[in-house]
Formats: structure tokens, sequence, C-alpha cells
């Protein structure tokens, strides 16, 4: 697990080595993205609930990720220009984060028929069903929701 005053320092550094001063690094409380490249604010921040729960390595490629967001320009998207920059940098990873969300902090937590955990932030307003079971939507792999205690 990443310690956040040692993510910090990272990201500080990765920032004074590839962008200009007027770039700041924080922590935010997102649940489900790892990090996050604000162009208006010119700030890159990470998720504090993912950090501590990614390994060292794992949360220098989001910083990388997002360093190479801030370097390539708002319309670069996860185009082209972006691959060639995170790879200049170091970034090996994916367009995306696809690992874990802090599922703990879930206030929701459901499962469907067969036993898939599916979590939720917010109180869910509509009948789904498992996407694990079914493509579609499906009445017989509808997920109950509980409130967890």
């Amino acid at each position: 697990m990443a310690e956040l005053a040692r993510v910090r320092v990272w990201a500080e550094a990765l920032l004074r080595m590839h962008l200009d001063p007027g770039w700041s690094f924080g922590f935010d409380s997102a649940k489900r993205r790892a990090g996050l490249c604000n162009y208006t604010d010119r700030r890159i921040t990470v998720s504090r609930y993912l950090a501590e729960k990614f390994e060292d390595d794992e949360i220098h490629q989001v910083l990388l990720h997002e360093v190479a967001h801030a370097m390539a320009g708002p319309a670069a998207g996860h185009g082209r220009e972006w691959k060639r920059i995170a790879a200049e940098i170091g970034y090996v990873g994916g367009r995306t984060h696809d690992g874990e969300i802090a599922h703990e902090r879930a206030r929701w937590i459901g499962a469907c028929p067969a036993g898939h955990e599916h979590f939720r932030f917010r109180r869910p307003t509509r009948v789904t069903s498992c996407g694990k079971c079914a493509r579609g939507f499906s009445p017989a792999h509808v997920i109950a929701w509980r409130e967890r205690a």
C-alpha cells in the first residue's frame, strides 16, 4: 500500500520535472476513478482512498497517466499524442483504470441470485440486473440491494 506522504513527494517531483510551475497536486475523495487532470485549475489529483489501496507501482502509473494528460493538453484525450507523451515519460498502462474501487466505502451492497457482489455509493433508484450473469437486463438476475450497516 502506498503512503500518502510518499505519493505527494512523487507527484510534486513529476510536476516539477514535466510541467510548468502553475500546476499543483492534491488528493480527492473519488472512490471509482484513480486520478484526474483538471486543466482549468491546472491541478492533478489522485483518490486518497485508492492511493491507500494501491501498491507503489500502481499509484506511480496513475501519476504518470495524469501528468501525460497535462502535457498533451485537453484536446488530446487518450489519442495518439497522449499515448506518445505517456510512453515517453514511462507510462505503461492503458487508457483507463480498471482496477479495484474503494468498495469498502460504498453505502449500498447488492447481490444477484448467483451471489455476485455489486457496490453503489448512492442509493440505487432503478431495478438493475447483474452484468456478469447476463449481457442485457434480465429479470432472472435482478440485484437485491441493502444498505451497509
